[in-house]
C-alpha cells in the first residue's frame, strides 16, 4: 500500500482540503519542474481514499514559493466556483505574520500604495500616488511583539496584489527578514522569507458554516517557534 504524503492537513471535508504549506513548496507547477503542492495533495487524496483514476482538485488561491501557511484547495467544482467568487468579492479574510528587522515608525497603520509589476524581474514597485499601470494596494498592520533584534507584525491585506505585503512593508522601511528580492541584507538558511499566512476566515462555500483556521509555520526558525509559543492557537 502506498504511503500517505507528509503534509499537514488543517481542515478536510467533502468539498475542501486546507493545508499548511511549507516555505519552498510551489502551489502549482511552474518552469522549475518541481512537484507542486496541488499534485502532492492529489496523491494524498488518492492514497487515503483509494481513489482510482484522476483526482479532481481546484486551486482558488496561491502563496508565493518562499512564503508559508494556509492554502485552500477544493475537492469539488461547485466549491471551486463559489470560492473563486468569494475571493474575488473579498469575502475571505486572510491574516499574515511577518518578521521584520526594522521596527515600523507606527505600531499600527493602514497602508495604501499603488503597485506596478515588473514582469521581467518578477517584482513590483510601490508608488505613493496613482501611477499609470499601477494597481491600488491596501493593508493594515499591527506590531504584536518585539524580539531581541526583530519585530513581529500581524497583517490584514484588503487587496491581493503581486507581492503586496512584501512590497508595502519594504516601502515603509520594514523589509521582511530573508526577502532578498526586496532588499533584505541576507537570506534565511532555508531560503524562505519570514512571511506566513497565519489565519483564514470565511463562510464554507457549500455548508455555509463559518470556518476559521489558524496555523504556525512548519519551520526550525527559533523566532517562529517563539512567536507560536506566545500566541497559541
Amino acid at each position: 500500500m502506498s504511503k500517505l504524503p507528509n503534509i499537514e492537513i488543517l481542515h478536510e471535508d467533502n468539498h475542501l482540503i486546507v493545508v499548511n504549506k511549507k516555505s519552498g513548496d510551489i502551489v502549482q507547477g511552474d518552469k522549475t519542474g518541481d512537484k507542486p503542492l496541488n499534485e502532492i495533495v492529489k496523491d494524498y487524496i488518492k492514497v487515503k481514499y483509494n481513489k482510482p483514476g484522476e483526482v479532481y482538485l481546484g486551486t482558488p488561491h496561491r502563496l508565493d514559493r518562499p512564503t508559508s501557511g494556509i492554502v485552500i484547495f477544493t475537492k469539488t467544482s461547485k466549491a471551486l466556483s463559489r470560492l473563486n467568487k468569494m475571493f474575488h468579492d473579498k469575502e475571505v479574510q486572510k491574516t499574515y505574520w511577518a518578521i521584520v528587522k526594522d521596527k515600523p515608525s507606527k505600531t499600527s497603520d493602514r497602508l495604501i500604495h499603488y503597485l506596478k509589476k515588473n514582469n521581467v524581474k518578477n517584482r513590483s514597485n510601490a508608488y505613493s500616488k496613482e501611477t499609470e499601470g499601477a494597481k491600488r494596494a491596501e493593508l493594515t498592520y499591527e506590531l504584536i511583539h518585539s524580539f531581541t533584534n526583530y519585530h513581529l507584525l500581524e497583517i490584514n491585506p484588503f487587496t491581493g496584489r503581486h507581492h503586496q505585503i512584501r512590497v508595502q512593508l519594504n516601502a515603509i522601511g520594514s523589509t521582511i527578514k530573508g526577502d532578498l528580492k526586496y532588499g533584505f541584507s541576507r537570506s534565511n538558511p532555508d531560503a524562505s522569507i519570514s512571511l506566513h499566512a497565519r489565519r483564514i476566515d470565511f463562510i464554507h462555500p457549500v455548508s455555509k458554516e463559518p470556518i476559521k483556521i489558524t496555523c504556525c509555520p512548519i519551520s526550525k526558525d527559533v523566532l517562529w517557534k517563539e512567536a507560536c509559543k506566545l500566541f497559541k492557537h
